[in-house]
């Protein structure tokens, strides 16, 4: 029994010393294992007279429920010091800064389009648009395009096998607006459209805006108030505007419109090439043969239209560069807007 006494006092000590869980599995298997000093000392019992061994095992057993319960209560310590550990390091320091989150911005494209459709629909125009794959018909026949225009070659048009393209222009909205309504008619196209050229101030994929209006009194004075109205809205204040002759299929008379440059305000600068004024879009009178290939009565009726890139639009406004800028995806230019 005093042997006992020794076991209990070895056991305990090497318990509450024990630096970790690892350690203190040791010490379970050395005293309480199959092959444990505790276990061993069990083996002893025959030997003891029939007496002796009720008192013997009692003692035996008080002493290793002991050193359980001492091993139970050390596994508890060394469990809730790991989990105040964990606590400890996942803790959030409640009087630092809030993280930041990054916040998107409107694509420069996307704002120009925007503005444009306020300030049509303002004037009473309705937008809409149509498919980007179309036909010969609405694309160059209903447009006036002669069979050989070099328009409908294949090295600015791209075609399809079976001779359906990628729209070149949004006039092709126009024509089925005026096969499916009557006029009169105020409307405006925006979309994506097609050519094959790629350099420093072209690619394959634009964007473009047209405006056509039908009524029975439309005059090019009309056209030229319209105009006016709509690019001193779109940058906001009174520029200077110039017309010059010019020639398309599908309007007769036809003109190309200037304004005065946006960066040096008519001075002369390098992005206008030193002239003071910049080429923003094409117009005219919607020639007669168009509107006869819609099913319009042009002795009645007469109609104005107008086309810009929305890109170069989008140049002018925001004062870009390059126009590869819009198509890059670039983040530092993009956070800009």
């Amino acid at each position: 029994m005093e042997s006992l006494e020794d076991i209990l006092r070895n056991a305990t000590k090497a318990i509450q010393s024990a630096p970790d869980l690892k350690t203190l599995d040791n010490i379970r298997v050395q005293y309480l294992g199959k092959k444990g000093q505790l276990t061993d000392y069990l083996k002893t019992l025959g030997q003891l007279s029939p007496e002796e061994r009720p008192l013997a095992g009692q003692k035996i057993n008080t002493v290793k429920e002991s050193l359980q319960a001492l091993i139970e209560e050390r596994t508890h310590q060394f469990k809730y010091a790991l989990i105040a550990e964990q606590l400890a390091a996942e803790a959030i320091d409640v009087s630092l800064p809030g993280r930041s989150q990054e916040v998107g911005s409107i694509h420069p494209i996307t704002k120009t389009f925007q503005n444009l459709q306020q300030i049509f629909t303002q004037m009473g125009f309705i937008v809409l648009d149509g498919p980007e794959i179309e036909d010969d018909y609405h694309n160059f026949a209903a447009l006036n395009f002669p069979e050989l225009h070099p328009a409908r070659a294949m090295q600015d048009t791209f075609y399809f096998a079976n001779g359906m393209l990628l729209r070149t222009h949004m006039s092709t909205v126009q024509i089925r607006a005026m096969i499916q309504m009557p006029p009169p008619l105020r409307m405006v196209a925006m979309g994506r459209v097609y050519r094959n050229e790629f350099d420093i101030t072209h690619t394959p994929m634009f964007h473009q805006m047209e405006c056509l209006m039908i009524d029975e009194h439309v005059s090019f004075a009309d056209l030229k108030g319209l105009l006016q109205e709509f690019l001193y809205a779109f940058f906001s204040k009174d520029i200077a505007i110039r017309f010059r002759p010019s020639y398309f299929p599908f309007t007769e008379p036809s003109a190309e419109v200037d304004i005065a440059c946006v960066s040096c305000n008519g001075k002369g600068c390098r992005i206008c090439k030193k002239s003071g004024w910049l080429e923003v879009l094409g117009c005219g009178m919607v020639h007669p043969n168009v509107l006869k290939m819609a099913g319009i009565d042009s002795e009645r009726f007469q109609g104005l239209a107008f086309g810009a890139g929305v890109d170069r639009l989008a140049l002018l406004k925001y004062g870009i560069s390059d126009l590869r800028s819009l198509f890059e995806n670039d983040l530092r230019f993009l956070k800009q807007f």
